[in-house]
């Protein structure tokens, strides 16, 4: 709606029960949707607006497939690895996906409502961040660390949220990424490792004989021990780690000029794998995720994910960021193709519209040129990072 002076409003009927409703159905005790069928089925609503007493604080976090680093873009792709916070009479998750589930470019992206109870407003927040640690997911980019970050703010503590609240404190919500630490480049090597010897020791001769040359699932040395160089990424960077395997079963690791003393075992609960870590004395115990892309580290103090270097034989040519031409801002589907190959462009000039989770994108010329080549057509499905169309320079 727009006034006489030029304000623009929204103004919405509830005439439906909104996302946010298991947010009073915790602090009232009822069940909103239980009272609509009622209605339906004729009776009467169980409680006058008199009766209705409200006891305590909740949160809701909505938990979706998008890139908050990216302007929120909504993704779609598959869940490899989805763990959550154990549901109680305070701790409500409310979802339509599982692990090895998709989430489709053709609906909403939103993943789950996690939804929490507790007396006051501070203990509930504090719950909230307590479930949102322990929301792991694995093969698509999430809000949850946003989530986090945006909880944990000061002036949302304080209640001092308005509009503008991200804008505001953007280098906050945003901070720069920040190096991986060494002690959790150990771990991440170990969980390597450990996952390595899990599928080596069902080759090896199955013995107790700690002299015989076929028990070792690493290859037997006779008084030279095993040294090993891996190397795993810390943000695009390669850090190389020597590897010393002991006869104790436990590892000797060198980064740049510190050394570690590692070991840990591997265990299994529920399905979700976790590693039992000691670095130099200090324990830590973590939920672990090995993909052939990633190591993923989940703790009650941090979400750590590990890249692997990507074998050279694997590596494309080019690459989404070296393409003369316009790619895929996100997965979604071809819905207008505006060019054809010989039009002229300018920068800005609009090339394709693309839909996905009911959200429309123009992409535009990043330069002048002739279109040389059209990738796809209208109606096509189109992944993330794709490339659409092919400019070529002007003579």
């Amino acid at each position: 709606i727009m006034d006489s002076a030029h304000n623009f409003y929204f103004m919405e009927m509830n005439t439906r029960l909104q996302v946010e409703h298991p947010v009073t159905e915790m602090v009232t005790g009822t069940d909103l949707v239980e009272w609509q069928l009622k209605v339906a089925a004729g009776e009467k609503i169980p409680l006058t607006q008199e009766e209705i007493v409200l006891n305590g604080h909740s949160f809701e976090a909505r938990i979706y497939a998008e890139d908050p680093d990216n302007n929120f873009m909504p993704g779609a792709g598959p869940l490899l690895h989805l763990s959550t916070p154990p549901a109680d009479s305070c701790t409500r998750i409310e979802t339509g996906v599982r692990q090895g589930d998709e989430v489709s470019i053709h609906y909403d992206p939103m993943i789950a409502k996690l939804v929490v109870w507790a007396e006051d407003r501070p203990a509930a927040l504090r719950k909230l961040r307590y479930c949102l640690q322990q929301y792991n997911i694995v093969g698509l980019s999430t809000n949850v660390d946003f989530l986090l970050n945006l909880s944990a703010h000061r002036e949302f503590e304080a209640g001092n949220v308005h509009t503008n609240f991200i804008p505001q404190h953007h280098s906050e919500l945003f901070p720069p990424k920040r190096s991986i630490s060494k002690m959790t480049l150990c771990q991440a090597a170990l969980g390597l490792i450990l996952k390595e010897k899990l599928v080596t020791d069902t080759f090896r001769l199955q013995t107790e004989d700690k002299f015989s040359p076929f028990a070792s699932s690493s290859g037997r040395r006779i008084n030279v021990p095993y040294v090993r160089n891996m190397v795993l990424l810390d943000n695009e960077k390669n850090v190389n780690i020597a590897v010393q395997y002991n006869h104790d079963g436990s590892y000797d690791m060198q980064i740049e000029d510190q050394f570690f003393h590692v070991s840990g075992c591997l265990s299994r609960e529920d399905d979700i794998e976790y590693i039992r870590c000691s670095v130099n004395g200090v324990v830590y115990q973590s939920k672990l995720v090995v993909l052939d892309t990633a190591i993923y580290l989940f703790s009650s103090e941090s979400h750590e994910q590990i890249d692997l270097p990507v074998p050279k034989y694997l590596t494309s040519t080019s690459s989404a960021g070296d393409h003369s031409g316009a790619v895929a801002p996100m997965t979604g589907t071809v819905d207008k193709v505006f060019v054809k190959p010989g039009d002229k462009v300018q920068v800005g000039d609009s090339l394709v519209v693309m839909t996905a989770m009911k959200m429309e994108h123009t992409i535009r010329a990043p330069k002048a040129g002739i279109i040389k080549k059209v990738l796809y057509q209208e109606g096509s499905q189109v992944n993330r990072h794709a490339p659409l169309v092919e400019l070529a320079e002007e003579d």
